[in-house]
Order: structure tokens, then C-alpha cells, then sequence
């Protein structure tokens, strides 16, 4: 259906309608405009909020990072983030495809419906200005027949009135004759001008108006398929986000799904697993053995019955964290022999108070990782709080020995950049050489001086690391040894370890500790630690040492029963040999036979030292 043919006489109708057309398509604009503006907030957000939770450059998260769900998680932000990008790219379509065009088009749109309504109103006065014309030929035609017809019977009256003379008759015969003419013509006039008026109202009606309106007709359908198009386009721009879109969810889920619990569980192991032996049995502490004492008792005597009991085994590790209630002894009193209560271990000496097991037990589930036992208290002084130090010698054995193993691959690394920058530098010094044109050799010279001195430098930070890193390796027991570690807990009868950790060789209650210094060659103790007679088969890791010389002899002047792990009990007056004598810790190391040896207290015996001998150094 035809607008020209249909709606002719509906010129107002049509110029409110097509100005609504132009209203919607300029709402349909802000609608899009609005959801492109919603898009890119949205973008926005999720960018923020994948950038909030993107993990920090700190030894925190690298330690997160380890584990399955923490890299699962890290995909997930990568993955939104890819997701927001999409969210950015369906704004910029919707902006460039729907917003600028429709915004282009509503301009041309109002253009063109301006200049239709345009051409439609002028006709419209043409139309209204030709009927006026014509209306006024009608009146004149009409007023000129009136005038002759009352010419006429005015001629009339004057002719049959005998009063009038000829010539007053005769001047009314000419005026009616001319008002006639004057008739005639206006009547001429009306019908021409009515029969062009008839041709140009035809020509407005069937011609020009429907032209109008028909092009007004076609302007309104294309706008209406210009917003069907936008309308298929905005669908259209999500559409084509969403293979994408499905990619970032579907990378979520792949990541959700290589999440490990098992793997994660042993991460846990990884990153806290000690190195440390768990603690052995708590040995029964015999408070009447001390009623069972004589005073003949000797060395004889006091020797058989060491022997009697189960043999201890004088070095074997200890939990590291359980605090430790014999303490290196005070100097025994000038007077001799001393009196039963100045020997530290006797039951009724008021320093050697032992506690109760619940209590050592509570120690030992409440005691915290602190500095332990193992690095020396001079070290640990000198660190500051939260901080390490550089051989993460604060760290346990296992933990260390990963990261100083990083650190020595750290260092590779950077010693195989300066190398690559070395090679480099020397081929353009060999091009400059060829070529001087292109250069100076001798301008590369101190960038190479510069280069060798750090690739020396580095050299000798891995060297150093190097040697801390064969020394914790020596220090921890081997692989092999781990299926026999149960054989440990039956011969380990005492569970304390000493906290005063000022001694920088190893303490007497077995545990071991190490001394910092990056400026000399790290060495290992070298205490050895006989095998016990419970479990024959454990090699424990210094069973391999030589067995120490003798330096000379001691005399006990006062009785001592070592209770504590390394130490060895000893009879007034008993004679033994000197293995290792005090290095200021206040314990000499001393032996009774081949399988017995252990520490005692220096001021509980007095030594004799051959003048040729050498004891056995603690390397520090």
C-alpha cells in the first residue's frame, strides 16, 4: 500500500509520525550507548578486581605459587581478565557499529525528512494559492453578472418610461451592454482559470503529493530496516565474543580440573619438611637409684653396672625443639669429697629438678620453631628480626638445602648472562678491529673489565654457596637410611636437647650445631657416633668418622650418672681416657672402652694431657 494513494489527505499525520520514527531511533541510540557504557564499567571492574587478587612480587606468594589450586587460581585471573577484554571489545563494537553509525544516519535522516516535508508544503501553498485565485475569478464573474443584470433592467425601466428622453435611454442601453461584455469576460476568465486550477489540483493529488509521500514512505522504511539492522548487529557483537568468551571458561575449568590435592599434600612435605629425626623414647628416670648407692662403690662397680643397663647411644640426634633441663654444670665446691647434694644429677640437688613427663611432653607440643639448637647462640644474636641470614642457616637442614640450592642455580643463571653479554662484547670488539670504521675497539674495553669482575664475583658467591651446600648435604642423613629410621625410636631414650646453643661445635647431649662464616672453608664436625647395640643394622650419618685419638687421661673427683643424651656416667676416682678436652663449654670429651664415650663435666674431673698430642678441632 501506497502512502500517496492511501494517506493523500494526511500530510500533519505523517509529519508527526515520521518525527516519532526520528525520536525512537534517537532512544534506540542511547540504549545502546548506555549498554556500551554498562560493558566497559563492567570491564573495568573485573579488570580490577583480577588485578586486586593477582598475587604480590613477594617470598609469600612465590611460596603460593607451589601449590596447584594457588596456580589454578592465578588462571582463573588471567582467564577474567581475558574475560574483561571481551566485555571491552563488545563496548568498542557497539560503539562502532551501532552508536556512530546511528548517529551519522539520524542526521542524514532528519535532512531528508526536512527536505520532503519541504517540497510537500510548498506544493500545499501552491495548491491553497491557486484555489484562492480561482475563488476570487468566481466572485468577480459573479459580481460582474449582478451589475449586468441590473444594467439590463435599469435599461429596461429607462426604455419603457416616456419621461426619459432618447439619449438617457440610449445611455442606459450602453451601460447594460457593457456590463454584459464585462460578464463575458469574467465568465472567460473563471472557466479558464478553473479548468487550469481542475488540471493543477489533479496533478497535486495524483502526482506531486504521492511523489512526496512516497519517498517520505520509503525514508520510513528504511529506517525502520536501518534499526532492524542495529537491533541483529547488537546481537550479533555478543555472538561474536563468545567463541572467546567460552575459551577463558573453558581455561577456568581446565584449571579448576589440574587442580592435585594429593600433589598439593606433598608440596606441604616440600616446603616444610625439616630434616630433623623424630624424637626417640623418653627413658624411665630412676629417682631410687641413688638409695642403691654405697659409698664403696668404684669404678669397678659403677662400671659394671653402666654396662648392665641398656647401651645408650652417645650421639644420636635429638628433636630439635624440646628444651633440655641439664644445663652444662656449675663448678663443684673447693671443699672434697662434695656432699650428695652438690652433684647436679643426684635426685636431691634442687638445680637438677626434673619435671614431670606430662610437662616435658606439653614442651615439647607447645615449643614454637624459634632459633634452634642447631645454629650456634653467637649467630643467632647477631640476626636481625625478620630477617636470615645469608647461608639460611635460621632455615632446618632440608629447607635450607633447597634454598641455598636455588640460590646457587640464581647465580648460574646470572653468570651465564654476563657471559652471553662477554661473548657479545668481544664479537663487536672483533668487528670494530676489522672494521674501524664502525668503531672503536678500545671504547668496549671497560665493559668487559666491568663484566669479568662480576662474572668473578658471582664465581665466587656460588663457590661459597657451594661449600654451605656440601656441608648440609653431609650433614643429612642418606636416602637409604630412611626405611630404618623406625630403629631410631627404640634407642633414643632421652628427647631434650640443650637450649644453650653458645657452644660452636656439638653440645654433649648429642645435637649438633653450626658455626657462620663466609670469609673460610665450611667444615663439618666430626664427632662420630658408635653404633648402639639395640639396632646393629642402623647406619646413622657419622658412623663413616675415624674414631679420635686419645690426648691423655682424667681422674673423676666427683661422681656424675649422665642422664643426658652423649653424656657418659662416670665413679669417684674412675680413670678414662681424653678424647677431646674442653673448648670453653665447660664439658671434656672422654672415653672407658671402644664402645663407650660421651662428655662430662670438665670440673668433675682433672685432666692430664700428653704434651705431644693433639686434639681432636672443631672447624668453625
Amino acid at each position: 500500500m501506497s502512502w500517496g494513494s492511501e494517506l493523500w489527505d494526511q500530510f500533519d499525520n505523517l509529519e508527526k509520525h515520521t518525527q516519532w520514527g526520528i525520536e525512537f531511533v534517537e532512544k534506540y541510540t542511547k540504549f545502546v550507548k548506555e549498554r556500551s557504557e554498562i560493558e566497559t564499567n563492567y570491564a573495568k571492574q573485573i579488570r580490577n578486581l583480577s588485578k586486586k587478587y593477582q598475587p604480590k612480587k613477594n617470598s609469600r606468594e612465590e611460596e603460593e605459587s607451589k601449590y596447584t589450586f594457588c596456580r589454578a587460581f592465578l588462571t582463573t585471573l588471567n582467564e577474567l581478565n581475558d574475560y574483561a577484554g571481551q566485555h571491552e571489545v563488545i563496548a568498542e563494537n557497539l560503539t562502532s557499529q551501532i552508536i556512530i553509525e546511528l548517529s551519522r544516519y539520524l542526521q542524514e535522516l532528519k535532512a531528508e525528512r526536512k527536505s520532503h516535508f519541504h517540497d510537500g508544503r510548498k506544493a500545499q501553498q501552491h495548491i491553497e494559492s491557486s484555489w484562492k485565485q480561482l475563488e476570487s475569478c468566481k466572485r468577480r464573474f459573479e459580481r460582474d453578472c449582478k451589475e449586468a443584470d441590473r444594467a439590463q433592467q435599469y435599461f429596461e425601466k429607462m426604455d419603457a418610461d416616456i419621461n426619459v428622453t432618447k439619449a438617457d435611454v440610449e445611455k442606459a442601453r450602453q451601460q447594460a451592454q457593457m456590463r454584459h461584455q464585462m460578464a463575458a469576460d469574467s465568465k472567460s476568465d473563471y472557466s479558464a482559470y478553473l479548468q487550469k486550477f481542475n488540471q493543477e489540483q489533479n496533478e497535486h493529488y495524483y502526482t506531486v503529493i504521492p511523489n512526496i509521500f512516497q519517498k517520505l514512505q520509503d525514508m520510513e522504511e528504511k529506517r525502520i530496516d536501518r534499526i532492524g539492522v542495529c537491533m541483529k548487529t547488537f546481537a550479533d557483537v555478543d555472538r561474536q565474543v563468545l567463541p572467546i568468551v567460552g575459551k577463558c571458561l573453558d581455561g577456568m575449568t581446565k584449571a579448576a580440573e589440574s587442580i592435585e590435592p594429593k600433589t598439593d599434600s606433598k608440596q606441604v612435605v616440600e616446603s616444610y619438611k625439616s630434616g630433623f629425626e623424630p624424637p626417640g623414647d623418653v627413658e624411665f628416670e630412676d629417682y631410687g637409684q641413688a638409695m642403691k648407692r654405697t659409698a664403696s662403690d668404684t669404678s669397678l662397680s659403677n662400671s659394671r653396672d653402666v654396662k648392665e643397663k641398656p647401651k645408650e647411644k652417645s650421639k644420636g640426634k635429638l628433636w630439635p625443639f624440646m628444651k633440655n633441663k641439664n644445663k652444662p654444670p656449675p663448678a663443684p665446691p673447693a671443699s672434697s669429697p662434695p656432699s650428695p647434694s652438690a652433684v647436679p644429677n643426684d635426685p636431691q640437688s634442687p638445680k637438677q629438678h626434673k619435671e614431670p613427663l606430662s610437662h616435658r611432653l606439653n614442651d615439647f607440643m607447645t615449643s614454637k620453631p624459634k632459633m634452634h639448637c642447631l645454629r650456634s647462640l653467637r649467630r643467632g644474636l647477631s640476626l636481625k628480626l625478620g630477617s636470615g641470614p645469608e647461608d639460611f642457616s635460621h632455615l632446618p637442614p632440608e629447607q635450607r638445602r633447597k634454598k641455598l640450592q636455588g640460590k646457587i642455580d640464581e647465580l648460574n643463571k646470572d653468570i651465564q648472562k654476563e657471559m652471553d653479554q662477554r661473548d657479545a662484547l668481544t664479537k663487536m670488539k672483533d668487528v670494530y678491529v676489522k672494521n674501524p670504521q664502525m668503531g672503536d675497539p678500545a671504547s668496549v674495553d671497560p665493559r668487559l673489565s666491568e663484566i669479568g669482575q662480576n662474572i668473578e664475583k658471582l664465581q665466587f658467591e656460588v663457590q661459597k654457596f657451594e661449600g654451605w651446600l656440601a656441608e648440609v648435604e653431609e650433614r643429612m642423613p642418606s636416602k637409604s637410611d630412611t626405611h630404618r629410621r623406625s630403629g631410631l625410636y627404640e634407642t633414643q631414650n632421652n628427647t631434650t636437647v640443650s637450649t644453650n646453643c653458645a657452644q660452636d661445635r656439638e653440645s654433649p647431649d648429642g645435637s649438633y650445631t653450626e658455626e657462620q662464616n663466609s670469609e673460610t672453608q665450611v667444615k663439618a664436625n666430626i664427632n662420630p657416633i658408635p653404633p648402639t647395640s639395640t639396632t646393629p643394622e642402623f647406619d646413622d650419618e657419622f658412623d663413616d668418622e675415624e674414631t679420635l685419638p686419645t690426648i691423655g687421661t682424667c681422674k673423676a673427683l666427683y661422681p656424675f650418672e649422665g642422664h643426658n643424651e652423649g653424656t657418659i656416667s662416670v665413679a669417684e676416682g674412675e680413670l678414662l681416657y681424653v678424647i677431646e678436652e674442653d673448648k670453653g663449654d665447660g664439658w671434656t670429651r672422654v672415653r672407658r672402652n671402644e664402645d663407650e664415650e660421651g662428655y662430662v663435666p670438665t670440673s668433675y674431673v682433672e685432666v692430664f694431657l700428653e704434651t705431644n698430642a693433639k686434639g681432636a678441632m672443631t672447624y668453625i
